[in-house]
């Protein structure tokens, strides 16, 4: 029999859509603003995928959850095997919630945890499992926060099914992977500063699991990023033309050669030398976006080494923007050094139909330099 402990943070990714840049500490307003619960259905979604796919048959497998938002009120009607808690929650939640749930879960003797939640909740899991002297027990994370750095979380929902299935049956063989987070505090002021936390234990798999973030920083691309820019401004700015900026350094820069005043990690509008918005919402995205009659472009930077275009670090741009804008008008943003680390972009957008239309059109352009562009193969997991 094979236990398999299972734990979601349900606060994990409320302030992803509302552009609150994290959940941490943030839960409360975000539920004032309007934020919907993301980390349970996901981990729900994830659960159905793996009751589909998983061809082993589920009298060996034996989940260990908690009673309550942080286990079972996100199970799904389908079967998984034999379900029982240690543990019980309600109302709100805190690291200390989720470190008494991992402790009540090892002490059940569980052979890998699977969880929901962004790289705190990471945190949260791998300092219980090195306090309990646990350290080599495997997690598979179902990704629902706003930014997800660490290397132990699946590509998306479905991914993390397919990665737990392909483990049990021998497939997967276990490999170390680093944990890492962003300072959010410092993130909200538009810094930038990730660290190494520790290391945790996960099926590897480059296909389904998504790897460290790396962020990439080269010297001699100045001349780069200049013609970035100058492609922007001759081909991109023009007064019918709504760009929005997708976050991160790249984007910034040429934002700012521009004479634009970007946020570094939010989500920004022009239309011609005019800027329409500043940090964006989803809301405020679909309020822009329904008010504008010309074109639209969407600028994106992929996540070095993840390759996440969409579905990390830019919750804002929900299905629902997305579908405003039109995924072919979406434009990928990379330098020469990202492009060492990105041989793929990877899509999440969370709605299966949109995944889809994004999987059939294969490849995607991006833009590497002034009028230079190449073609990249797009992945959903």
């Amino acid at each position: 029999m094979v236990r398999l402990g299972l734990l979601v943070n349900p606060d994990a990714g409320l302030g992803g859509r509302l552009g609150l840049k994290g959940s941490d500490g943030q839960a409360e307003l975000a539920r004032s603003m309007g934020a919907e619960d993301r980390s349970g259905p996901r981990m729900r979604a994830m659960l159905e995928h793996f009751s589909s796919i998983h061809r082993a048959g589920f009298e060996e497998i034996s989940w260990v959850t908690s009673e309550g938002r942080m286990g079972t009120e996100w199970l799904p009607e389908a079967e998984i095997g034999s379900i029982s808690t240690v543990h019980s929650s309600s109302g709100g939640t805190s690291a200390t919630d989720t470190q008494d749930a991992v402790n009540s879960l090892l002490e059940s003797e569980i052979d890998l945890l699977v969880y929901a939640g962004g790289d705190g909740t990471t945190r949260d899991v791998v300092a219980a499992l090195e306090s309990a002297e646990s350290p080599e027990t495997p997690v598979i994370g179902v990704p629902t926060g706003v930014k997800m750095h660490s290397g132990c979380f699946a590509a998306s929902p479905k991914a993390a099914a397919e990665a737990l299935s392909s483990w049990l049956i021998g497939d997967l063989l276990l490999a170390s992977t680093e944990v890492l987070d962003l300072d959010e505090d410092l993130y909200r002021q538009g810094k930038w500063v990730v660290r190494l936390y520790a290391e945790a234990m996960t099926p590897s798999s480059p296909r389904w699991m998504q790897g460290s973030k790396q962020r990439i920083e080269a010297s001699g691309e100045e001349d780069t990023t200049e013609g970035l820019a100058d492609h922007v401004r001759e081909l991109l700015v023009s007064d019918d033309r709504m760009l929005i900026w997708g976050s991160g350094g790249t984007l910034r820069r040429i934002a700012e050669m521009n004479e634009f005043q970007p946020t570094n990690l939010g989500i920004d509008a022009t239309i011609g030398n005019e800027q329409v918005g500043t940090d964006l919402s989803e809301s405020d995205l679909l309020a822009l976006l329904s008010g504008h009659d010309g074109a639209t472009t969407l600028l994106l930077s992929p996540m070095g080494g993840q390759g996440f275009l969409i579905g990390r670090g830019n919750l804002q741009l929900s299905p629902q923007v997305l579908r405003l804008i039109g995924i072919d008008n979406i434009l990928g943003v990379v330098t020469p050094a990202k492009l060492l680390s990105v041989r793929r972009l990877r899509i999440e957008t969370g709605d299966p139909e949109l995944d889809a239309d994004f999987a059939a059109m294969r490849y995607m352009k991006v833009l590497q330099g002034y009028r230079t562009t190449r073609v990249l193969p797009v992945t959903v997991d």
